[in-house]
């Protein structure tokens, strides 16, 4: 899965691009950096890789989602409708601009259920923010219909799915905005960094301004920039800008494997008639990171995790039902609004209502869901052996 996995010379070379000059700094220096722009240039090149008008990098994915929302003028009591099972940094953005979270159930497509959105739209609803878990899409086509009807802003958190594609678009260039977080184990990675990609030329404006304590960059003095508004420290360094540059042209090849990796594992799983596969609106534009499959129940997946722990061919494998990280069920900071600075009235009444609100369908889907990370590094032998080993476990489990 994660683009680290093909690092070599191609990211020396761009490192030692900037080590040579020694400016580290994405702005200014104009003089002793000799030309040397790896964040331009990376910027460039998701623009033309992914379709998308403009692109503004930042210092994480959670710092982009935080970048879009200020940038689309959302912030102080708005309400942010957007799935219960994410990463945790889906809902932090949301906070640190003073929006409300209002989580709702997922569907087998492990992405926002379009009923269950509806059902959620209040008068203080201002966005819809799919994410993209696990390098699929939600239905986009249900969701866009949705904003367009309430006059909703649909952002995308597209972090996890970097090269996925909806009926020929690329995730995160749909909606008003969308992200990219380019961590450690994503797709492409900068080690660190993350980018807000939008086609209307305001919204990037806002963005190249909000990720650099409010700059307009319009002089030729950094010193001298005006400051129309406020903003924050999430720049991208030319370091980190400088391996990604060399992971974006390698985001095909990622791909290609993922896909190829992913599609044998998947015919080996489907020889267990009791294995069923996650929903996938578009299945064509799949990136193809993980292959999240099912099995009948809750008891019957817990059984087979805990053999796969036995077997020792647990790891990559995740059961996201009992995840610190992904799902409501084991965000308790969240939902006792544990804090380490006062929240919102409205914040805290909203976190804390978590506590009772019905995840039933949720529950059900992820308590029978498993995703398998796929490796670019496989071969087929090493498929063949992981897969012939994962259909052992689950037809002794279900012999039993």
């Amino acid at each position: 899965m994660p683009g680290f996995e093909l690092f070599g010379e191609e990211e020396r070379k761009e490192i030692n691009d900037v080590m040579e000059t020694g400016i580290l700094m994405r702005y200014g220096f104009d003089g002793p950096r000799k030309g040397i722009w790896k964040s331009k240039e990376l910027e460039q090149a998701i623009c033309e890789r992914f379709g998308c008008s403009y692109a503004q990098l930042t210092s994480s994915g959670t710092s982009a989602l935080t970048t879009a929302f200020a940038a689309l003028g959302i912030g102080y009591g708005d309400e942010v409708i957007m799935p219960a099972f994410t990463f945790v940094a889906s809902f932090e953005s949301v906070l640190s601009v003073g929006a409300v979270p209002v989580l709702v159930d997922v569907d087998e497509t492990l992405t926002l259920n379009p009923g269950a959105v509806r059902k959620a739209i209040t008068p203080k609803t201002k966005c819809v923010m799919p994410v993209h878990m696990c390098g699929s899409m939600a239905d986009l086509d249900a969701l866009q219909e949705i904003c367009k009807e309430h006059d909703l802003i649909l952002l995308e958190d597209a972090c996890q799915s970097i090269g996925a594609s909806y009926k020929g678009k690329m995730v995160g260039t749909i909606g008003a905005a969308g992200t990219f977080s380019f961590d450690f184990v994503k797709t492409m990675t900068c080690g660190e960094g993350g980018v807000v990609m939008t086609n209307d030329k305001d919204v990037y404006t806002k963005c190249d301004g909000y990720t650099d304590h409010g700059h307009d960059h319009l002089g030729v003095d950094r010193g001298a920039d005006l400051h129309p508004f406020l903003g924050y420290n999430y720049r991208i360094s030319e370091l980190h800008a400088a391996i990604g540059l060399a992971q974006v042209r390698k985001v095909d090849r990622v791909l290609e494997l993922q896909k190829k990796n992913h599609q044998q594992l998947k015919n080996i799983l489907s020889q267990v008639p009791e294995v069923s596969f996650r929903i996938i609106p578009d299945p064509a534009g799949d990136s193809c990171t993980f292959l999240s499959w099912f099995l009948p129940t809750e008891e019957i997946t817990r059984a087979v995790v805990a053999e796969l722990k036995v077997q020792g061919i647990l790891a990559g494998n995740f059961y996201w039902f009992d995840n610190n990280w992904h799902y409501i069920r084991k965000w308790d900071h969240l939902k006792n609004a544990v804090a380490l600075h006062r929240l919102s009235p409205e914040q805290t009444d909203a976190l804390t209502k978590f506590q009772s609100q019905d995840f039933s369908a949720s529950d059900a889907v992820m308590g029978r869901c498993i995703s398998t990370s796929i490796s670019t590094l496989w071969s087929e032998e090493q498929v063949k052996e992981k897969g012939e080993k994962m259909v052992e476990v689950i037809k002794k489990v279900l012999s039993k």
